[in-house]
C-alpha cells in the first residue's frame, strides 16, 4: 500500500465550525452513538456525528431519542443528524436543539438507503420531490440560526433518478454551512465502486460552501487520492471505520502531512476492543447491554488477524465485562499487525436492488395527493435508524 502524499491538505470551516483536519464520522445507525465516537476522538480529531435522530421522535421527546441526542462532556463540538420528511416537524426539532444548546452542528439525512425509510418516501428517496427537499433545508436553515446545518445526501434513487445537482443547488442557495455527497444510488446500497467523479461535479456546481466526499474511504491514502481527484473540501468517512477507530488518526496525519500509519498488533486491538466495549457499558448504563453491543463489532476489529472461528463465536456472544476478559485472555497478544488482511473493505456491501418507494413516487416531482398521505406516517416513532 502506497503511503500518503506529504503534502499538508487545508483545514476545513462549517460555518462557525474550524476543524484543522477536513474528516467528517459519517453516521452509521446502531454505530455511531457516544461510546464509539469517544473512542474515536480517543485517536484523531474531525467532526464527530450522531446516530440519526428521527424528528418527529425528538418533537415528541421520546426517551431513545433524548438519550440518543445526550454528549459527553468530552465531545466538542457536539453535532447531531435529523432525519425527517415534514418542513414544520423538522424545523420544531431543529429549533429545539438550538433552544435548548443541545447541538453546535446538526445535518440532515437525505442519504439513506434502507427500505423502511425510502419506501416511505424519506432519505435517498426525498430529494426527488424537489419543492418538499427545498421546503425543509430553507425552514431548518432559519431554524438553526447561527448553528452551522448541513446535508448528507446520496447521488439521486438510481441511474435513471439522479437528483445530487439540483438538490446540491438548492440546498446551496437555503444557505447550508456544507454539502456532503455519498457517491452511490439508493439503488446501488453499498455495492460496487463509488462514483468518485460525481463528487468533482457536485463541487463544480456548488462553489460558494465546502463540499465533502463519501464513499470507499478505507485508507488515509484513499482520503487524500479523493481529495486530489475531485477536489472536495473534505471526506466523510463511514464503513472504513467499523473495528478501526485509530483510522483516524491515520487521517490526521495524512492530512498534516506526516508519514505515519497505525498497524496495531492483536494486543492493540484487544485493548480497544475492550475500551469500546467499557464504553457501550457507560453509554448503555447496563453491563449487559453494552456487552451485547459490542458483539456486532467482532468481526471488524479482527479482521485478518489469527484468531480461531471458536474464540471468534465466544466474543459474539460475551455475557460481561469479566467474561470478555477472560475471553480476551485467551489471545496472543505478542501477535503482530497482520498487513493487508486486515485493511480493505468492511461492512456488508450487498448487491444493487429496486428502491423501495411510495406507490407513484417517480410520476413526478412535485408532490401530489397519495404522496402527502404516504408523507403522513413517513417518520418512524424510533431513533438511531
Amino acid at each position: 500500500m502506497s503511503l500518503p502524499s506529504t503534502a499538508t491538505r487545508d483545514p476545513l470551516s462549517i460555518g462557525g465550525i474550524e476543524l484543522d483536519v477536513p474528516v467528517v464520522l459519517a453516521p452509521m445507525a446502531g454505530i455511531t452513538n457516544t461510546a464509539f465516537r469517544r473512542l474515536c476522538r480517543e485517536f484523531g480529531a474531525g467532526l464527530y456525528v450522531s446516530e440519526m435522530i428521527t424528528s418527529r421522535a425528538l418533537v415528541e421527546r421520546t426517551p431513545e431519542s433524548m438519550r440518543l441526542i445526550t454528549h459527553h462532556e468530552s465531545e466538542t463540538p457536539r453535532s447531531i443528524q435529523l432525519y425527517g420528511v415534514d418542513p414544520k416537524t423538522v424545523a420544531d426539532a431543529v429549533t429545539m436543539l438550538v433552544a435548548e444548546d443541545r447541538a453546535d452542528h446538526i445535518d440532515l439525512n437525505f442519504g439513506c438507503p434502507v427500505p423502511k425509510v425510502t419506501r416511505k418516501g424519506g432519505g435517498a428517496a426525498l430529494p426527488w420531490k424537489s419543492g418538499l427537499f427545498r421546503g425543509i433545508v430553507e425552514g431548518a436553515v432559519k431554524a438553526a440560526g447561527d448553528i452551522p446545518l448541513t446535508v448528507k445526501m446520496r447521488k439521486g434513487i438510481d441511474a435513471d433518478h439522479l437528483t445530487y445537482l439540483e438538490a446540491g443547488r438548492i440546498a446551496e442557495g437555503a444557505g447550508v454551512a456544507s454539502i456532503a455527497l455519498h457517491a452511490r444510488t439508493a439503488a446501488e446500497f453499498y455495492s460496487g465502486q463509488a462514483d468518485w467523479p460525481a463528487i468533482a461535479k457536485l463541487k463544480e456546481t456548488v462553489t460558494t460552501v465546502p463540499v465533502l466526499g463519501n464513499g470507499d474511504i478505507w485508507s488515509a491514502d484513499d482520503a487524500l487520492r479523493m481529495v486530489d481527484e475531485t477536489g472536495c473540501d473534505g471526506v466523510v468517512v463511514g464503513r472504513g471505520c467499523l473495528g478501526r477507530p485509530w483510522l483516524f488518526g491515520d487521517l490526521a496525519a495524512a492530512f498534516r502531512g506526516e508519514q505515519r500509519k497505525a498497524e496495531p498488533s492483536l494486543g492493540d486491538v484487544a485493548r480497544t476492543f475492550r475500551r469500546h466495549a467499557e464504553l457501550l457499558v457507560e453509554f448503555f448504563d447496563s453491563e449487559e447491554r453494552g456487552c451485547r453491543d459490542i458483539r456486532k463489532h467482532v468481526a471488524w476489529y479482527f479482521k485478518g488477524y489469527p484468531v480461531g472461528g471458536e474464540l471468534r463465536a465466544k466474543l459474539a456472544t460475551v455475557e460481561s465485562l469479566a467474561h470478555l476478559d477472560d475471553l480476551l485472555g485467551e489471545l496472543d497478544w505478542s501477535m503482530p499487525y497482520p498487513g493487508e488482511g486486515a485493511e480493505g473493505p468492511r461492512g456488508r456491501a450487498g448487491t444493487p436492488k429496486q428502491p423501495a418507494l411510495p406507490d407513484g413516487w417517480l410520476d413526478s416531482q412535485e408532490l401530489v395527493g397519495h404522496d402527502r398521505t404516504t408523507l403522513v406516517d413517513a417518520e418512524l416513532d424510533t431513533s438511531g435508524g
